[in-house]
């Protein structure tokens, strides 16, 4: 296997981590425990910057951002998702876009590939919520499973609404597309899910954490084996930048933006808190790091080697 960039993520001597690039692959690695955590490249998304930034404060943001190189015109975010394996389970949290959502993304089959695994290796396929750059690749080119093996896994409030007839109307046009998709995917595999409430041990070590408005019932996932931890944030914290800097700060990328402020200030806390390791789905480099406090604000840590 021909590694093509290497960088160590700053980490508790007792929890390293590690951030590695295979050809069509980000990939960042946390040994915890007995068990590896893995994060699995499904490419990235093409976003214009006004989805996520215009529901700032402007006169502010301009300062914020100066510590980032963001494109200009558009942002290319990371779509990263995180395997759990124990030797007994094999976990991939989300299912990626699939081929029908960006063509830059979906690239998740050659992703695990890379790393020996196909689709039917996987036990478990959880989800942190059901928007399309996270369940729309659960169903082949055929429209079957792909992954045909695994227990599907979700939580109970989001599975309600995406499920319930009224979401496609009352949404908003922007996302229609995302209700219908959704839907659509959740009919074919309804028989497969199973599902979970808040504080749930939901598999041995790994406990659901109710993380609710970039969609009504996103979940997060808190992955511990003794003293070391994991919290795997979806689309919670969903940036690098301003999600860390300014967690006060509405985004247009979340439904309900009040109450993603709220939810994204108690993560922080229980990260700080607790001194948690941190997966998050769109942040750089194989999404793997720590949280450090910076002026009123966090950052997150990555140091390249």
């Amino acid at each position: 296997m021909n590694i093509t960039r290497r960088s160590i993520l700053k980490a508790a001597a007792c929890m390293p981590i590690s951030a590695l690039a295979w050809p069509n692959s980000a990939i960042a690695q946390i040994q915890i425990g007995q068990a590896t955590l893995t994060t699995a490249s499904d490419g990235h998304l093409i976003l214009p910057r006004g989805f996520v930034f215009d529901a700032m404060p402007q006169e502010n943001l301009a300062e914020v951002l100066s510590d980032f190189s963001l494109g200009a015109e558009q942002l290319e975010p990371e779509c990263n998702l995180t395997l759990y394996q124990d030797g007994t389970r094999t976990v991939l949290f989300d299912a990626g876009s699939g081929p029908d959502f960006m063509p830059t993304a979906g690239t998740i089959q050659n992703s695990l590939s890379a790393m020996g695994i196909a689709p039917e290796d996987i036990t478990h396929l959880v989800f942190t919520h059901a928007h399309p750059d996270h369940i729309w690749g659960t169903l082949d080119d055929f429209g079957d499973p792909l992954f045909a093996n695994a227990s599907h896994m979700m939580g109970r409030a989001e599975w309600d609404y995406w499920w319930d007839p009224q979401t496609v109307d009352t949404i908003g046009t922007a996302r229609q597309t995302f209700a219908v998709g959704a839907k659509n995917r959740m009919s074919v595999l309804q028989d497969r899910f199973e599902f979970f409430e808040d504080g749930q041990e939901i598999l041995p070590g790994i406990q659901a954490v109710s993380s609710p408005g970039h969609t009504p019932g996103h979940m997060s996932f808190e992955i511990r084996q003794g003293t070391q931890a994991v919290l795997v944030t979806g689309d919670a914290i969903g940036n690098h930048h301003v999600a860390f800097r300014r967690p006060m700060w509405p985004s247009g990328s979340d439904q309900d933006a009040k109450l993603a402020i709220a939810t994204r200030q108690r993560l922080f806390d229980r990260i700080m808190t607790d001194d948690l390791a941190i997966a998050g789905f769109h942040l750089p480099n194989g999404g793997m790091g720590r949280v450090d406090v910076i002026g009123d604000g966090y950052e997150f840590v990555q140091d390249p080697t």
